[in-house]
């Protein structure tokens, strides 16, 4: 099954006798309130102009518990996170389409989140909001309730110390920015750097300036040069689990299973128990 789906694809998917369910997922980290400006309303956005049908769904309420202990962005209650997706529509029999404002990442986190609970079919619009070429609406949908109950499967999630080991048994990589990675700046959490062992692999090199992922031969070419390979689990994490969910889609697009650690760096460096790595080796 394909992971990602283009705009003459949904087009035609959205015209059909059983249109998916297309979820709005827009959202951008935003360090505009550190700088008294307004932080980013995807709400508002969506309520401008979605593509017809697309129901808003808040990454920050929705896909993510409450800041804290494990991190900037951690797992939602499972119960909650249902009902949310229960009340936009999404059923298990009925596929689901995702889309942002074009980075990818927050559609990722949604697509992520719904394949690690178990829905079977689940594609995110490749390019987001800016590939859709059709009309747009200001329209509030009204979706019929769905049926969607989270099954979670354990083998997808990584935690503090599953992500520690894999970095030694197999291969984690780093979904962030390569200076972060290096530790030579670090905009948001507490110190900068990676987790050892970790392998930098900034996922904004998984796709063209169009911001669409780049074909699939040329992501496992990638892969492969980082290390990848089939006899080797794969990982990988990011900040805060967002942008470190479109490296995993970028990963299926090519092929290759992997793991999410949701806690990210955000919760590894939180903890000064935790060791840190700095500079461009791994180690």
């Amino acid at each position: 099954m394909t992971v990602i789906i283009t705009a003459s694809e949904l087009a035609e998917a959205l015209a059909g006798e059983e249109p998916p369910v297309l979820l709005d997922v827009r959202w951008q980290l935003s360090l505009a309130k550190a700088a008294g400006a307004p932080p980013f309303d995807g709400r508002a956005e969506h309520a401008a102009g979605h593509i017809p049908g697309a129901v808003f769904v808040d990454l920050d309420r929705e896909l993510a518990a409450a800041p804290g202990a494990h991190g900037r962005h951690p797992l939602p209650d499972l119960a909650e996170f249902g009902a949310a997706m229960r009340r936009a529509g999404v059923s298990a029999s009925r596929p689901v389409v995702v889309y942002d404002g074009g980075q990818g990442w927050a559609a990722a986190r949604a697509w992520w989140m719904l394949r690690w609970t178990g829905h079977p079919d689940v594609r995110v619009l490749d390019g987001g909001l800016p590939s859709w070429t059709g009309e747009l609406s200001t329209r509030v949908p009204e979706p019929a309730e769905g049926d969607f109950v989270p099954a979670p499967d354990a083998a997808g999630l990584l935690d503090a110390d599953g992500a520690a080991e894999l970095a030694r048994t197999g291969v984690l990589l780093d979904a962030r920015a390569g200076e972060r990675y290096r530790g030579e700046v670090e905009p948001v959490d507490r110190v900068g750097g990676h987790i050892p062992g970790a392998v930098s692999a900034p996922t904004t090199e998984n796709v063209g300036p169009d911001g669409r992922f780049l074909p699939a031969a040329e992501l496992k070419d990638r892969f492969k040069a980082l290390g990848v390979s089939t006899e080797a689990p794969v990982g990988v994490y990011c900040g805060s689990g967002v942008s470190g969910a479109h490296e995993v889609l970028a990963l299926a697009v090519a092929g290759i299973p992997a793991a999410l650690y949701v806690g990210s760096w955000s919760e590894w460096s939180a903890d000064p128990s935790r060791p840190v790595a700095v500079g461009a080796d791994p180690q």
